[in-house]
């Protein structure tokens, strides 16, 4: 019997009441008065690509747009991060090269797509060189889970990767001065860990992915037969991609604004994938209590981003 949840999570008024609900966040976290209009038409396009991405690889065998408005209301609960234009630009290119990228399941010699999914990744690197931590893996990722590693498209992910560097690389010919490029990739190295200031205002929207995701995980794996491979090949992937990205958080708390979005772009088709099928009347509750905490820690956030706004202020 379907619940109120189930009847939500298939309900075509999901994703305007989710964007609805990010657009008062974004305006209550300083849309209008810092100016935030670049970040917000990156947040824009990257939203649009994951309805796009959900539908095109089916990832979840109903007609539903959970997947999209999971990634905003988790995104919504750290609005501090609205400010960095680096991490929506980020955000935006990875969500590009996933969308991609998905394209190339079972297909080896898919050497355009490889290419061009990679080309977004090292744009990305640009604003976050940190970004190239993923590629081994996602080369793993595609021979274990997409199955599409050859010699091949290894190949044609490292040009793609390079792509944006040939242009950049011009400009420091015609400079004759390569320590910016020298002292950019020597980020890779960098290990040292300093905490945010915002302690409590960035544990609680860590802590709540955390726990939605593990739930999530278990609950997909419980019932995983009820999916085609293809799908459970691409939520491992997904899942994979995920704890590398808490871990990193973890290891990494400086990068917390840039990795937060892309932690919550890998956990939405996983928690998107337990609201829409649980059934029960256990999972119907918590259903909301879920919205609720989403929209308290957003709430506190805001209280404490306007808060910190006005004494810088005064």
């Amino acid at each position: 019997m379907k619940r109120l949840q189930n009847v939500i999570a298939e309900s075509g008024l999901t994703l305007p009441v989710a964007v609805l609900f990010g657009l008062v966040v974004w305006l209550a976290g300083g849309l209008v008065n810092r100016n935030l209009w670049p970040q917000l038409a990156c947040y824009g396009a990257a939203v649009y690509l994951i309805v796009e991405m959900s539908n095109r690889h089916a990832l979840l065998r109903v007609r539903s747009r959970m997947v999209s408005s999971t990634f905003i209301m988790m995104s919504c609960t750290v609005p501090f991060i609205f400010s960095s234009l680096s991490s929506m630009v980020v955000l935006l290119c990875i969500v590009a090269s996933f969308l991609l990228l998905l394209h190339t399941y079972q297909v080896p010699w898919a050497v355009g797509l490889v290419f061009y999914a990679f080309v977004p990744i090292g744009v990305a690197s640009f604003f976050f060189v940190q970004v190239l931590w993923y590629v081994p893996l996602l080369w793993v990722l595609m021979a274990s889970q997409l199955q599409s590693f050859s010699w091949r498209t290894w190949l044609a992910s490292i040009i793609g990767l390079l792509a944006p560097y040939w242009f950049a690389l011009l400009w420091f010919v015609y400079v004759r001065d390569f320590t910016p490029l020298a002292m950019h990739f020597a980020q890779l190295g960098e290990v040292g860990v300093a905490l945010p200031s915002y302690s409590l205002s960035w544990l609680l929207p860590m802590f709540f992915a955390l726990v939605l995701s593990v739930v999530g995980m278990l609950h997909f794996w419980q019932y995983s037969y009820e999916d085609k491979i293809r799908i459970r090949l691409l939520y491992g992937l997904f899942s994979t991609l995920l704890l590398f990205t808490l871990v990193a958080v973890v290891l990494q708390p400086q990068h917390y604004k840039v990795l937060m979005p892309l932690c919550f772009f890998f956990a939405s088709p996983i928690v998107a994938h337990l609201f829409t099928f649980t059934r029960g009347r256990l999972s119907n509750i918590l259903f909301f209590v879920v919205i609720g905490i989403g929209v308290a820690i957003a709430a506190f956030n805001l209280y404490v981003l306007n808060a910190e706004h006005v004494g810088r202020i005064h």
